[in-house]
């Protein structure tokens, strides 16, 4: 990690761990939108005595410092983001991979419920098949029908 970044961190007021520098490292350019349990899972063979309650809070610390954003896609588990500009996700319900969606086709526009609303942050999430599953998918809905 850069010394850059390092006094960013601390100008952040984040007490900067082993622990955490891993964690801040794992997420450094990561698109997988990892969990607090694949953080974990990742980081445990280097930091055997280090807790998931460790994980989760730092988590938890830097998402309220927006470095991390977290995303909800599914329902037993957060999500986090280190990419933290507007954009939006496709999650795959089969794989369970997170797709960013950094530009929309159609201008989706503001529905005409909340115009009236003050708006300060929204995401879009769309559900679905990726491209690698959605044959699968199709493959075992043709079997069950014959």
């Amino acid at each position: 990690m850069t010394e850059e970044k390092l006094r960013f961190y601390k100008g952040l007021g984040l007490k900067l761990t082993p622990q955490r520098l891993a964690i801040l490292e794992f997420l450094e350019n990561n698109r997988s939108h990892p969990s607090a349990e694949d953080i974990y899972n990742a980081l445990k063979p280097r930091f055997p005595s280090m807790s998931f309650a460790t994980v989760y809070n730092t988590l938890e610390v830097l998402a309220k410092k927006g470095l991390v954003k977290e995303i909800s896609v599914e329902s037993t588990r957060k999500r986090f983001d280190p990419f933290t500009h507007p954009h939006h996700h496709f999650f795959c319900k089969a794989c369970r991979k997170v797709i960013d969606i950094e530009n929309i086709k159609d201008n989706l526009g503001i529905p005409e419920e909340i115009k009236d609303c003050e708006i300060d942050e929204y995401q879009i999430i769309f559900f679905g098949f990726c491209s690698d599953c959605k044959q699968k998918v199709s493959s075992d809905i043709y079997l069950d029908k014959n």
